[in-house]
């Protein structure tokens, strides 16, 4: 006897009853789960870590979470649990972690492009600003995340963690005359900064600037002062050389690109527009932590001198140009060095930044 259509919807009613009384909504489809882990060398308690536990882990599952297709399930493998410190780029390349953060000042040899603001020192210490304009840059220069694919990743942002390198030493130095004789460390090409100085450059990691410093293997380093405070390091450098020398970002967000394949299209999208909020997040919490910084290490015990815009334009003029000799070494390797620092230097320029030596033309 065939159905009627008063039967048959009066089927599909009891069947949406049904999945209703069991608690599946009609129509609903099941969220898929994807296992992610993400890594770095250094611990929680550095800004930047802490930043991507608080803003760009919520804000990729908030941006899934509106349509219910996906959620991530993150494995934190932070504090050098899978890369150490200057091995995250290749923990990244290999596929130990799926996404993480880079700390490109070390590696110069593989991501030079990275290091323009490294460059061209004493140009600006506005952290939203040169994080915001290596993006641009990434955009008008395919070179820039070029170099990364070559590496097996995908460049997602970078990071600027730091208000502006200033001097640090254990013995007391008062001015960059005094830095003579003394082994400073840092991180990669602002050690050139030094030359001319009579200081010795020592590459270095902030991880172990405390007992390096402690035991005398160096004198004194280039740090930012929220550094200084939360890796303990202000408790054994007591004298700061104020020289606001400027902020560079240090850190890129990167993906396996392996993994970032793998992923559906909705979760790539997340993935790619939540980095520009926590690159902007990062920036605020740095400028946040600045401002009470600079207190905190006088509380500690710290002697801060500044030093006159006339010294520090003396130390800029005295050094070889950083610039102009980086890019053509990367000119070398058939990257378009030249013209990113000229577009660089045009965007501080059109910023009015506070530059002290215009490293793209003197």
């Amino acid at each position: 006897m065939p159905t009627t259509k008063s039967a048959r919807f009066a089927r599909v009613l009891f069947a949406g009853a049904a999945l209703a009384f069991i608690g599946i909504p009609v129509g609903a489809q099941a969220t898929e789960t994807i296992s992610l882990t993400a890594i770095d060398g250094y611990p929680p308690k550095a800004l930047w870590v802490k930043a991507f536990i608080e803003s760009y882990i919520p804000e990729i599952d908030k941006r899934l979470a509106k349509t219910g297709n996906y959620k991530i399930k993150w494995n934190q493998a932070f504090a050098g649990q899978i890369s150490k410190v200057r091995h995250v780029i290749d923990g990244l390349e290999k596929g130990l972690g799926d996404i993480g953060i880079v700390t490109s000042v070390f590696h110069t040899d593989k991501v030079p492009l990275n290091e323009i603001a490294y460059a061209t020192p004493f140009v600006t210490q506005d952290v939203a600003l040169v994080a915001r304009t290596y993006d641009e840059l990434a955009a008008e220069f395919p070179a820039m995340s070029g170099q990364w694919s070559k590496l097996n990743q995908v460049y997602l942002t970078n990071l600027d963690v730091l208000d502006s390198y200033q001097m640090f030493f254990k013995p007391k130095v008062t001015s960059v005359e005094g830095f003579k004789g003394y082994k400073v460390a840092s991180a990669g090409l602002n050690l050139r900064y030094l030359q001319n100085t009579g200081a010795v450059g020592v590459a270095g990691s902030l991880v172990h600037y405390y007992n390096q410093m402690k035991t005398g293997v160096i004198d004194g380093c280039m740090l930012w002062p929220e550094a200084m405070i939360s890796f303990k390091v202000a408790e054994v450098a007591k004298y700061m050389v104020k020289a606001d020398i400027g902020t560079a970002p240090s850190k890129a967000i990167t993906m396996n690109a392996d993994s970032w394949k793998k992923l559906p299209g909705e979760v790539q999208q997340a993935i790619k527009d939540a980095a520009p909020v926590f690159r902007d997040y990062t920036a605020t919490k740095v400028i946040e932590a600045a401002q009470t910084a600079y207190g905190a290490y006088k509380k500690m015990g710290g002697t801060i001198t500044e030093l006159s815009e006339a010294q520090r334009k003396q130390w800029a003029m005295s050094m070889p140009n950083v610039a102009q000799d980086w890019a053509a070494d990367v000119e070398k390797r058939g990257l378009p060095a030249k013209a990113m620092l000229s577009a660089y230097m045009d965007k501080m320029r059109a910023a009015k930044q506070p530059i002290l030596r215009q490293w793209d033309k003197e």
